[in-house]
């Protein structure tokens, strides 16, 4: 038996950033909204924008995750955040 046909997580991670470069900012977030919207399935959305499901989903959640931070400037959702997280971490000394 051959194993060949597995590649190294070398090759899987760099095969991950092309995959991630493929599709602008801009359509990411018009295909997420589309399926927010909720007229139509994930397997509909990405079948009309050729994309798999899954990708659709996982853009969906990402909007959803950073949505805060769209509405803040130079990343300041951010940094209270980890403010936040680090007078957490003093709380509990």
């Amino acid at each position: 038996m051959e194993f060949d046909s597995f590649r190294n997580l070398d090759e899987d991670e760099e095969v991950e950033v092309q995959m991630a470069e493929r599709y602008s900012p801009t359509f990411k977030f018009q295909v997420a909204m589309e399926l927010l919207e909720g007229d139509k399935s994930a397997g509909q959305v990405a079948k009309a924008y050729g994309v798999h499901p899954n990708t659709v989903n996982n853009w969906k959640q990402k909007l959803m995750d950073t949505r805060p931070e769209v509405f803040a400037k130079d990343g300041t959702v951010a940094e209270y955040e980890r403010c936040i997280a680090d007078l957490e971490h003093l709380l509990r000394r």
